[in-house]
């Protein structure tokens, strides 16, 4: 081999030295760089110190706006709303009421309920309604008479073999109630005796004595105004028994 060529391991040994050596160039150009940035100081770009002194003027202007508008109001006229809004209301408020007002209050409360009453021990007898019961001597004629006459309506009936021996009759909230005689205590005695019944209405008085004249009965006191209040009239029913029918209870 001459001495003026390379032999071929040469060439490749030269080409890998020149591969390594740029490498090891282009990092140290690299890392330079790196450090170059890293050691240079940090600028602030001016567009940011512009944009900052429009901000800090929209602050400040209103607020000496505010202040120059303050300044240039009349004391008087700050003054005086404040103490008519604060001061009156606030002595309305605390001022004692006038004695009419007082009045008004007073008349407004309620009266105090009274103390409960004591119950009498043993307690007195406390009824909520009440009826009359009458054995009659025929009960059919008797009915006629205080549904078709006085204007009862009938509620119920009681039978006993087919025949009527009981009914209930009613009138407004007021129950009247009667019963077939058995006969056991004799034909003869007499019904009625020393007794009447007094039947309180709210209705004309006067119209039901018509009613009851129109139906052909005879009435035994004609309607008339009585000293203690009120307007009555008085009958008697098929069996003696009285009533009294008035607008005064």
């Amino acid at each position: 081999m001459a001495a003026g060529k390379k032999s071929k391991k040469e060439k490749k040994a030269a080409r890998k030295a020149a591969k390594k050596a740029k490498k090891e160039a282009r990092r140290a150009a690299k890392e330079a760089a790196r450090a170059a940035k890293l050691a240079a100081p940090k600028v602030v770009p001016e567009p940011a110190k512009v944009a900052t002194q429009p901000a800090r003027a929209a602050v400040k202007k209103p607020a000496k706006a505010a202040a120059r508008t303050r300044a240039k109001a009349p004391a008087k006229a700050v003054s005086k709303p404040a103490k008519k809004a604060v001061q009156r209301p606030a002595k309305r408020a605390v001022a004692k009421p006038t004695k009419q007002v007082v009045k008004k209050r007073v008349a407004r409360r309620s009266p105090a309920p009274p103390a409960p009453k004591a119950r009498q021990q043993p307690e007195s007898l406390r009824l909520r309604s009440a009826g009359p019961s009458f054995t009659v001597s025929d009960i059919e004629k008797s009915l006629v008479f205080y549904r078709d006459v006085l204007g009862f309506t009938l509620k119920e009936r009681w039978e006993q073999d087919g025949a009527l021996r009981g009914v209930e009759l009613v009138a407004g909230k007021v129950s009247f109630w009667l019963g077939q005689d058995d006969w056991q205590k004799g034909r003869d005695r007499l019904k009625g005796q020393g007794f009447r019944i007094y039947c309180g209405t709210s209705q004309d008085v006067d119209a039901i004595a018509d009613r009851v004249r129109a139906a052909g009965w005879a009435l035994l006191e004609e309607p008339k105004d009585q000293p203690w209040g009120g307007r009555d009239f008085g009958l008697v029913d098929p069996d003696g028994f009285t009533l009294t029918i008035s607008s005064g209870l």
